[in-house]
């Protein structure tokens, strides 16, 4: 979802010498593959787009996974790329890298101010790893590599499986299921009340751009960042009962909605601070119902394909 929606902002912006490759054809989680791929393209700027992700569910199943396959995917980008001279890497992170109950809304200079939310700690961890290993690269060599640490994501190209898919990806999915079979509810994990804050896949793939053109490392450092990270997000926040609800809408839906509250809630909030990203000029443009409305419209459109 990720990777090709930033892969259409480059293009959109005129960016035609774009290197990629799927996890097919390149696995990040092998040192020596990497390497290579390095040494042979040699490119001059990295987004870090890859990783495992999933909700509390796959986060929670998949403990070993997460954390070593997210570790093992930054720790080999990031030094492959100083080794072969990158002049920009930016690495994309997540919000649950901060405290399960950290001040709202989250401001980057929050990170490792207690503990993680449990169900996702592997994962977080693996992320807060990368963020470090940018700042210590930076720190230790001038490397220009820094972080965007983006709010929950949603749009064309979501994971829409529901063992392993985020919320947003995972309602829409049950809803569109129970509006095709004619089923009178649909079944929410927790009791509807955490408040989560989405963003757009379009509008992160917007603030890639803006970041690759008007942020360096050094910059943020000298803004008192010394972990070189901004928040990106949209700075609106929902719970995950009207969620639900704008979801139903979208779809037509009519049935009941039954939450589940044997289920786990995950962390309470989960509110961003942009406005570092705010004063540099940046802000997310997609609200919430029309980006539900069109990413419902995406994954339909797959559905009813034949």
């Amino acid at each position: 979802m990720v990777g090709s929606a930033v892969v259409r902002r480059l293009q959109a912006a005129g960016h035609a010498n774009l290197i990629t490759r799927t996890h097919a054809e390149l696995d990040l989680t092998r040192q020596q593959e990497v390497e290579e791929f390095f040494a042979r393209e040699r490119p001059e700027v990295v987004v870090l787009a890859a990783a495992r992700v999933g909700g509390i569910l796959a986060n929670n199943t998949y403990r070993a996974e997460f954390i070593y396959q997210n570790t093992m995917i930054a720790a080999n980008v990031i030094h492959a790329a100083w080794q072969h001279g990158v002049q920009k890497l930016l690495n994309l992170g997540s919000s649950c890298i901060y405290p399960k109950h950290a001040p709202q809304p989250m401001k980057e200079e929050h990170l490792l101010t207690g503990p993680l939310e449990p169900t996702n700690e592997p994962y977080a961890v693996a992320k807060i790893a990368a963020i470090k290993l940018c700042r210590s690269y930076h720190e230790q060599y001038g490397a220009n590599f820094f972080s965007a640490m983006p709010s929950n994501l949603y749009g064309p190209g979501d994971n829409f499986d529901l063992q392993t898919s985020h919320v947003l990806a995972a309602l829409l999915r049950k809803v569109h299921d129970a509006q095709a079979s004619g089923e009178p509810h649909v079944t929410v994990w927790g009791d509807g009340t955490p408040l989560r804050e989405f963003l757009y896949v379009d509008d992160l793939a917007d603030a890639v751009l803006f970041l690759l053109q008007h942020v360096n490392a050094a910059d943020l450092a000298r803004q008192g960042l010394p972990d070189l990270f901004l928040n990106v997000g949209s700075g609106r926040e929902v719970t995950i009962a009207d969620l639900a609800r704008l979801i139903c809408n979208a779809a037509g839906y009519p049935g009941e909605r039954l939450f589940d509250t044997s289920k786990p809630n995950g962390t309470p909030r989960k509110l961003m601070d942009c406005s570092r990203m705010a004063a540099l000029g940046w802000r997310a443009e997609t609200e919430l119902d029309t980006g539900i409305r069109t990413t419902y419209q995406w994954y339909q459109s797959r559905q009813d394909a034949p």
